[in-house]
């Protein structure tokens, strides 16, 4: 059986795209409105198939057969992640080595916004450079919520950090999907998002301080700002212009990190900035804003944490990756057909067809240019989530943690995230419901019809895919051939356009639906999501438009910037 997608299923350019935006109205509604995100997820994906089959006349199979797709993926490699990072958060809390991190941290400074610097964007980048998909946010959020952050702080900053490094995540894996679904030279799209994030990394830090204490708070510590945005700016654009896409986030992350921490040594904010609702607790109670901290204590304390950068780095090297795999098709090692497993999704592998404009279709060629295709890869060996349980399994040695606290930590953290496995399972199932249905196409043809505004909206489409699907790369994945075509038949550049849905879609992270539950198991706020969803929304909004912004400028007024493929 084939299936060829349906881009107008109502004849209407504002009826057929207001129907394919319905299951994520419904799922982002009613989080806002207050409804557990479990429910809202479910409700979400209802509506997605009912919208998949009964607008867009998607096979009754092939529509639940994408959502079960979904539903795995969200399972692993997602809620793997999520699981593993939580429990070696409570390993270390279990063991009272958490509180030696705290000081640690505090040692460095005791003001909240340098802390917000060092871990949510400095170590966050470094961690989404490695890995990406989700770890930055589960780690960056729980190490917040342990130094005394609000939950709601802690998940929302974490969130809004989680930006600018985006489009160079995983080793740089979402500008080689780029590259490979558009056609486009990889070194070009790397060029071209390396002449527009860095203006955003230098903004996001300052973004972050401003969110926590205002104007006056920005003002009051602008030298770190500067050099936090400034040091990863200045590497970002360095490796991504004369390197490549692959260890951008790596090298930024680990140099901004040394920059920031090495220049705190040297300097203070004259006044040390605490949230309203702890201010002098730490005088009252006799304990010193900076505490002395033991060196030996210190490193055994934080060696966990350095077991987990080292697992997320060697489980994102690509060679380390392909080993545990089973090796190359032609070159199969010890692994192979046990490392990662692959299964055809039943009524929907090949089955359903993408089509003209949204793939490129060959001169005489058949309307339906090619099937898309449903594998399942249960690559459960080379999951990141693989990665940091192996990190914890570590800990518990070095932490002489117990075999029986090992595992009852485990089942207990097991059923603290049982219901946010779910929600992601379901948003993933959601996720790629409206993908195989031909949705998400619908509403990214809307943007097409903005004529010369385009390069304002391209980044705008990159944002929607990200929201989505959760994903830089799926997002890149889902437009990066739609973008092209568009570019082309407008007289456009299309290395400008095409990199823009990566650099547009980074600010779509902070929304989609995937992280806020992430950020919300990582700092307790299981029923909560609603609430990170209003924190962070305008800030995604808002920074989307300034991507679209500078893109418009860079078609029109400084074509000079764009790099030749």
């Amino acid at each position: 059986m084939q299936w060829v997608q349906v881009y107008d299923p109502l004849g209407s350019a504002v009826l057929s795209p207001a129907m394919a935006g319905l299951p994520i109205i419904v799922l982002l509604g009613l989080l806002v409105s207050g409804v557990s995100a479990p429910r809202a997820a479910l409700a979400g994906l209802a509506a997605a198939l009912a919208v998949a089959v009964l607008g867009f006349k998607m096979p009754v199979t092939a529509a639940v057969a994408a959502a079960a797709f979904g539903g795995c993926f969200g399972l692993l490699p997602i809620g793997w992640i999520v699981l593993s990072a939580v429990f070696l958060y409570q390993l270390t809390v279990r063991a009272s080595q958490f509180e030696v991190v705290k000081h640690s941290v505090i040692a460095i400074s005791p003001d909240r916004r340098m802390q917000a610097l060092l871990i949510a964007f400095c170590f966050g980048t470094f961690l989404e450079g490695a890995a990406g998909f989700g770890t930055p946010v589960a780690i960056s959020a729980a190490l917040l919520i342990g130094l005394g952050f609000t939950p709601l702080y802690a998940a929302g900053l974490a969130l809004l950090a989680n930006t600018s490094p985006v489009a160079f995540g995983a080793l740089g894996t979402p500008i080689i999907t780029l590259a490979k679904v558009s056609g486009i030279d990889e070194m070009a799209l790397s060029q071209m998002a390396g002449r527009q994030l860095p203006l955003f990394s230098l903004i996001i830090p300052a973004w972050l301080v401003w969110v926590m204490s205002g104007w006056r708070g920005v003002k009051g510590c602008w030298p770190a700002i500067v050099v936090c945005g400034g040091s990863f700016a200045t590497i970002q654009f360095l490796a991504s212009n004369f390197h490549g896409p692959t260890l951008v986030d790596v090298f930024g992350g680990v140099g901004s990190l040394a920059a920031t921490a090495g220049f705190l040594r040297f300097w203070q904010p004259k006044e040390i900035w605490r949230f309203p609702d702890e201010k002098n607790t730490e005088q009252a109670a006799g304990r010193p804003l900076r505490p002395t901290v033991n060196r030996a204590r210190v490193v055994y304390a934080w060696m966990p944490w350095v077991l987990l950068s080292l697992m997320v780095f060697l489980w994102g090297w690509p060679s380390w990756k392909t080993f545990l795999d089973g090796g190359k098709p032609e070159r199969p090692n010890c692994l192979a057909g046990i490392g990662k497993l692959s299964f055809e999704a039943p009524w929907l592998d090949g089955v359903v067809y993408r089509t003209a404009p949204v793939v490129e279709v060959p001169p005489g060629g058949d309307r339906a240019a090619r099937p898309e295709k449903a594998v399942y890869e249960l690559n459960w060996l080379s999951a990141t989530g693989t990665g940091i349980f192996l990190a914890a399994v570590l800990s518990t040695f070095w932490l002489r943690i117990s075999a029986a606290v090992f595992l009852s930590e485990f089942a207990r953290t097991l059923y603290r995230v049982r219901w946010a496995l779910f929600t992601i399972a379901c948003m993933l199932a959601l996720a790629f419901t409206t993908k195989y249905s031909g949705a998400d196409a619908t509403l990214g043809l809307a943007f097409t019809h903005t004529g010369w505004l385009y390069p304002l909206f391209a980044p705008l489409l990159g944002w929607l895919g990200v929201a989505l699907t959760g994903s830089d790369t799926s997002a890149n994945a889902l437009f990066g051939s739609l973008q092209r075509i568009t570019a082309e038949q407008l007289g456009l550049n299309p290395v400008l356009i095409v990199a823009s849905n990566s650099t547009g879609g980074v600010m779509g992270k902070m929304i989609d639906a995937q992280s806020i539950v992430v950020a919300a198991v990582a700092t307790g706020q299981s029923g909560g999501e609603g609430r990170i969803l209003r924190f962070v929304f305008l800030h995604s909004v808002v920074l989307a438009l300034l991507v679209g912004t500078l893109t418009l400028l860079q078609a029109y007024l400084l074509p000079g910037v764009i790099p030749k493929p």
